[in-house]
């Protein structure tokens, strides 16, 4: 069974409308009927499993924004959540792999992230090879790749898959 998501041709599983509906719930502690900036953040990080940036933030809540709430209501929050979830977002991907990449969780990578990485997913890859790949990353030669270096470069990828 599903349900179908207001102003959109999409149909959205009754699963996950269930969980949608859950975290709603958990994430409105003080029962208020809608959720603030603070608890649509949490909320992401229960859904997605990262914490959205201000800039995240603030577009979420101005999607869910109605007249007459200071915040998100359920089914403003329902469907833009079953927006998020059947988007893919491009972004969430990247910040995903970057993710996996940190492995030492620095906010940014270094070339032993790398050679880490790449050994178990790619074991017979030169380590010319590796290198070759951080240094193309690593735009200003400091040894560090940051996120916005990563997505610069992965972003693309992406796009162009």
């Amino acid at each position: 069974m599903s349900v179908r998501c207001r102003n959109e041709g999409r149909r959205m599983a009754a699963g996950d409308r269930k969980k949608f509906d859950s975290v709603f719930d958990q994430c409105d502690v003080d029962k208020k009927g809608y959720l603030s900036r603070e608890d649509v953040k949490v909320a992401v990080v229960m859904l997605f499993g990262y914490k959205p940036s201000k800039s995240e933030t603030s577009m979420l809540m101005e999607a869910g924004a109605v007249p007459t709430c200071p915040g998100v209501p359920l089914e403003q929050f329902v469907s833009l959540m079953g927006r998020k979830l059947s988007a893919g977002d491009p972004y969430e991907k990247t910040r995903q792999i970057f993710s996996a990449f940190d492995l030492h969780c620095r906010g940014f990578l270094k070339l032993e992230d790398f050679r880490s990485v790449f050994a178990r997913v790619a074991p017979r890859l030169p380590e010319r090879t590796v290198l070759e790949a951080f240094r193309h990353v690593d735009h200003d030669s400091d040894g560090h790749i940051s996120f916005k270096d990563f997505e610069d470069v992965i972003g693309y990828g992406l796009a162009n898959s």
